[in-house]
């Protein structure tokens, strides 16, 4: 009896030093980096994007149109998500990293189309669940210190690590963009962990389902308050918005079957 525990014992710190130190419950450290190109302190993110079976234990519901308990969540907006981040830091013992007044109005918020506007800002002694800034997303995708710069997150090579509107349904389609053939072929999100990861080991962080960053979007013809930022793509859309570097947008009420998260955590 106690050689086989023995045995279970040696087994078990095997595998135990088999896990990179990088790596814990499916969050990977990202080592940041101060530069003129790049500052970004170190912190932890999602090896996958969330799950509907992660959602789900937390909120209780499932909003996907397509159901699956490791297919990603969809049809999630902004707010949705950081009450996510929170509920599940407190259902895990961690200070919610947000703090959020359903009472009253952003007045930052510029958009015409958002009809929730909930106050959402930073507690400072939060440690508990996240969504990205843009910033954080762009350099955990690139592979951060080990970024090998592809075009996509994990190869310049589309078919190795996107789900994308041309291979997300039964068929491989060709031609233009066409809603009618998408629905045709039966495209939809693919269970998370498919497709190859990028040098950090975060798998899909292009294509599969649009992932919400906390940052207002900006640019020199739409100033701050309209739209939050998303990243890395979908099944719905062209390769050219699964590119690490493209600049996505959406009114933070916005939902879709494409649209999910990645959440991270302070180091």
């Amino acid at each position: 009896m106690r050689k086989k525990l023995i045995l279970i014992l040696m087994t078990a710190a095997l595998l135990f030093c088999g896990c990179s130190k990088n790596e814990t419950n499916n969050f990977v450290l990202v080592e940041g980096k101060d530069s003129a190109e790049v500052s970004v302190p170190d912190f932890y993110i999602g090896k996958y994007e969330v799950t509907q079976k992660e959602w789900a234990e937390v909120i209780g519901s499932n909003p996907s149109g397509f159901k699956g308990e490791d297919l990603p969540v969809e049809m999630v907006s902004w707010y949705d998500c950081v009450d996510y981040c929170n509920k599940r830091s407190e259902k895990e013992g961690l200070t919610p990293y947000y703090k959020i007044d359903k009472k009253n109005k952003d007045l930052e918020n510029q958009s015409v189309y958002d009809d929730i506007k909930w106050v959402v800002t930073v507690n400072d002694e939060g440690n508990g669940y996240r969504l990205p800034t843009e910033a954080e997303w762009v350099y955990a995708a690139s592979g951060g210190l080990k970024s090998k710069h592809y075009t996509y997150s994990g190869s310049n090579e589309k078919e190795e690590v996107l789900w994308y509107w041309r291979n997300a349904g039964k068929e491989f389609l060709s031609g233009d963009w066409n809603w009618s053939s998408i629905e045709t072929n039966k495209s939809q999100t693919h269970p998370v962990g498919s497709k190859k990861p990028n040098e950090l080991g975060l798998y899909n962080m292009s294509g599969n389902v649009r992932e919400w960053c906390y940052d207002w979007y900006e640019d020199d013809k739409i100033p701050s308050g309209q739209f939050r930022v998303w990243k890395g793509g979908g099944w719905i859309g062209d390769a050219t918005s699964c590119e690490v570097s493209y600049h996505g947008k959406y009114e933070a009420n916005g939902t879709g079957s494409d649209q999910g998260l990645r959440i991270c955590r302070n180091k």
